[in-house]
């Protein structure tokens, strides 16, 4: 059997490539032309002959679910991001990839059997009931694609997909859950043929879990799948299991991130292993959904602590890293912290007491126009700084002040975000936006920002928003302004 040439559990090798720009997860990712990148739910395929990092993903069209097809991005460094357009294209009246289809969580994987790319995705009609794999191919990575097939593997229904590529041996398997019935709820690991064109048998059948969004991690003692519980767009605590080989037995799945967070309201959908020259690196590749506007999801990209002798896995939060992907080095941009305590308060805004909290306090009421906290004397660059707004949503993910209540009742919406607004220096004409995803009770996450600080002293005020109706805010623990990126 060949190596695979490229692999979508990626192996990086170390030669010619460039120092990483930093990663900042849950940002609004820009592309080099200046638009979103727009590739969710889908992996990242390296080249092995140029080193180069390609990403595909879904491709979300403003206020439509299904029919955008598969876009593709190339990278040098995991950073920075050039769009390459769409790699599968969706065709009006194909039976398979109409524009009222879906193409689901992407794949794309080298042959060496057949000399091209092979990408494998979760194919479905508009009411999810084909729960098909789609198969396309193209002589170049980026495409164009052209579509061979969509089957059911094995005989069996898929539902969310996955693909991994054994780095041992080159090996490919298919991840994927067996749909909502009750006689389903298993997630399937499928080994594929020598050619990656068809799947060939079942290695191990994770039963009645219930679980989606599967991906593998691989070190070189153990492996490790990670999944999301089944929720839709609405985030949970993504578990993993362990195993010294693909066939079993497999470990009790464990939650991987600190409980309540929801896995910073991500889902899992991938993972790299990236080999440098100092170490090995595990990176978890989730989506942040966002249910009113998917094509404006966002992305939380997050290094994995592994412990062999423990035999556990844990997901470890940063505002903002720099990822070395020469010397799989890791390192976190550090920032000033200001606590809300020592903020000013105005309108019905106000200190309140918090045992989680820092410094025991936490600043809540923030409503509509009148009522803001400022943070005062912050030194500033006068070059754009990230800024992390730590916070506490307490509405479980509904809109409190909204027909129908927060969702931990019946009835309950699930709107997954509050809405406030940003103003540096009372420069109203220049705000900005600040979307916060519910966090739960006593849980406080961070949500980042991009502004412009003048250089010398700034004040930056966090209020509600008015746009056609009152947005609420949510409770303010304290801000962390990082440097500039250099």
């Amino acid at each position: 059997m060949g190596f695979s040439k490229t692999s979508c559990q990626l192996v990086l090798a170390a030669a010619g490539l460039s120092n990483a720009k930093w990663i900042v997860p849950g940002a609004r990712w820009r592309d080099t032309k200046g638009d979103l990148v727009n590739a969710h739910a889908g992996g990242v395929t390296i080249e092995k002959d140029t080193g180069k990092f390609f990403w595909f993903g879904e491709y979300k069209i403003e206020g439509q679910v299904e029919g955008g097809g598969v876009s593709v991005y190339s990278s040098d460094d995991l950073g920075t991001w050039e769009p390459r357009g769409l790699a599968l294209k969706p065709v009006p009246g194909h039976p398979y990839i109409d524009t009222h289809h879906i193409i689901q969580r992407p794949k794309v994987v080298y042959s060496e059997g057949t000399g091209k790319y092979h990408m494998w995705w979760h194919a479905d009609n508009s009411t999810y009931g084909w729960l098909l794999q789609g198969f396309a191919q193209a002589d170049n990575i980026t495409g164009p694609y052209s579509f061979v097939d969509a089957t059911a593997p094995l005989g069996n229904l898929s539902q969310d997909f996955g693909l991994f590529t054994d780095y041992k041996d080159g090996r490919s398997y298919a991840l994927y859950s067996n749909g909502d019935r009750r006689e389903g709820r298993d997630v399937y690991l499928t080994s594929y043929n020598e050619n990656v064109t068809a799947l060939e048998k079942i290695v191990h059948r994770f039963d009645k879990y219930d679980l989606e969004a599967p991906t593998i991690v691989q070190t070189d003692q153990s492996y490790w799948a990670l999944m999301s519980h089944k929720t839709g767009y609405r985030p949970n605590n993504v578990v993993a299991f362990r195993a010294d080989n693909l066939a079993g037995p497999w470990s009790q799945p464990f939650i991987i991130s600190l409980l309540n967070t929801r896995t910073y309201n991500s889902q899992s959908g991938f993972s790299l292993r990236i080999n440098g020259t100092k170490r090995t690196t595990y990176l978890y590749l989730g989506d942040q959904w966002d249910s009113i506007s998917l094509w404006e999801s966002r992305y939380i990209w997050l290094p994995l602590s592994i412990d062999e002798r423990k035999k556990f896995l844990s997901l470890d939060w940063h505002d903002i890293y720099d990822l070395n992907v020469k010397t799989g080095e890791v390192t976190p941009i550090k920032g000033t912290t200001y606590y809300s305590r020592n903020a000013t308060t105005s309108g019905d805004a106000y200190h309140q007491e918090a045992a989680f909290g820092s410094q025991q306090v936490i600043t809540t009421g923030i409503y509509g126009n009148d009522s803001k906290v400022t943070f005062h004397n912050i030194p500033g660059s006068g070059k754009p700084q990230w800024v992390s707004f730590y916070y506490q949503n307490t509405d479980d993910m509904g809109f409190g002040d909204q027909p129908g209540g927060t969702p931990d009742r019946f009835g309950g919406t699930w709107q997954l975000r509050r809405i406030a607004s940003v103003v540096v220096n009372n420069r109203t004409e220049e705000l900005s936006t600040l979307y916060q995803r519910d966090t739960h009770k006593g849980i406080v996450l961070s949500t980042p920002l991009l502004l412009d600080l003048e250089k010398g002293m700034n004040t930056i005020s966090i209020g509600g928003l008015f746009n056609n109706q009152t947005y609420k805010g949510a409770d303010i623990d304290r801000i962390v302004v990082h440097p500039p990126e250099e």
